[in-house]
């Protein structure tokens, strides 16, 4: 079997696209022998060449427009021509942006529909057409793969297509995700200063669109910084957006709320240096009220960090009874979920212990092994 793989986000490590195709691509090419497989890479100008690809897989390089008119040119044209240049029995496209005719059977991977559902996503004209076309071209796929059972209920009901077609394949989190070692300590200490972090702190890790919900979680922690804000200031990892339609003014909220002294902003976070700062935390909050699976919880868990998230679509099934789960509303029952693990560290501990049990679950070796299974069907068995 010759597997040809839409590479646009094999640079972009730092996206959970970009995260899935490689770690997709190491696992499949290290545990399956007899898989031929091409990145087909898209190369607009100025860009470099592809970094951390395994040698013995083939690169065919594209060239591309820049922009967005470039990436949807790729997707529809570049990379169905260059499927059929190499010679490929099956096509892969890791994120949600499939063309609509292929000359090999098609397999695409819809992560979620946030930007279909929620109808601050849904502005403007262009963003409506690219959401049509996407839509179309995933229904006309040979093979739907998604990352959780609540994302692929989602997907029957929004594409129509029938639930055959669609199949839930879990995510993992990386094997570096894992407790502290003794040999970390030098390394951790220099990261901690590097963000200059504080020595006990609640942490945030993810994206500031409006569907992460983090405004709930700063008044959740506005309870919190009344009786121990000093002590466990809020930390919040992620590039900080400019305010927009879908992204909120964090900073006049923040000093609404009088947290100015109690939130560290500590911006773009080293991928490399996650697990560090999930482990230095005193626990991890994750807000969001729409995820195709959520892997920052599943990274802290692995890492022997207390998880605080919400009962919204797929994190139920990512962190099982390993994390408290709240309704995304209930910013007083987060609040006093903070307070609970702060104050009682037997509470903290067991969540530690169920959290580690609870990640183990959930392996990229799986993840391969479930996606190839899915290869195997749409090639007719091969």
């Amino acid at each position: 079997m010759h597997l040809a793989i839409n590479a646009y986000f094999w640079q972009r490590p730092f996206t959970g696209s970009g995260q899935y195709t490689r770690q997709l691509v190491y696992h499949l090419n290290r545990h399956v022998s007899d898989l031929e497989i091409t990145l087909i890479y898209p190369q607009a100008a100025g860009d470099g060449a592809m970094e951390d690809v395994p040698p013995s897989v083939n690169i065919k390089t594209v060239p591309m427009r820049a922009g967005h008119i470039g990436k949807v040119l790729f997707e529809q044209r570049g990379f169905p021509q260059a499927c059929a240049d190499v010679g490929a029995t099956i096509a892969h496209v890791p994120y949600w942006g499939a063309p609509l005719r292929s000359p090999v059977p098609l397999v695409v991977t819809v992560h979620d529909l946030t930007t279909v559902t929620v109808p601050d996503y849904r502005r403007g004209v262009k963003t409506k057409l690219y959401n049509a076309l996407v839509t179309a071209s995933a229904q006309g796929a040979d093979h739907i793969i998604t990352d959780s059972f609540a994302s692929k209920l989602d997907i029957v009901e929004q594409f129509g297509v029938d639930e055959q077609g669609v199949t839930a394949v879990y995510l993992a989190a990386e094997e570096r995700f894992k407790p502290a070692q003794g040999e970390d300590s030098l390394l951790e200490m220099a990261t901690l200063r590097k963000y200059d972090l504080p020595e006990f702190y609640i942490l945030y890790l993810g994206g500031y669109a409006l569907h992460k919900n983090v405004m709930t979680l700063l008044h959740a922690y506005s309870y919190v910084a009344k009786s121990q804000g000093d002590d466990f200031p809020l930390v919040l990892a992620g590039k900080k957006p400019e305010p927009s339609p879908t992204v909120p003014d964090y900073d006049a909220y923040i000093e609404k709320l009088g947290l100015t002294n109690q939130i560290h902003w500590i911006g773009f976070v080293d991928e490399r240096e996650k697990p560090l700062l999930y482990r230095s935390a005193e626990l991890f909050v994750f807000p969001s009220r729409h995820e195709g699976f959520g892997l920052p919880p599943l990274e802290a868990m692995a890492c022997g960090t207390p998880v605080i998230t919400t009962d919204a679509d797929s994190l139920p099934e990512v962190v099982g009874d390993a994390a408290y789960t709240i309704n995304p509303d209930n910013f007083r029952e987060m609040g006093g979920s903070m307070i609970a693990l702060l104050t009682e560290p037997e509470t903290a501990d067991e969540l530690r212990q169920r959290g580690l049990k609870q990640a183990a679950k959930f392996s990229w070796e799986k993840t391969a092994t479930e996606t190839l299974m899915v290869y195997m069907r749409v090639a007719g068995g091969e």
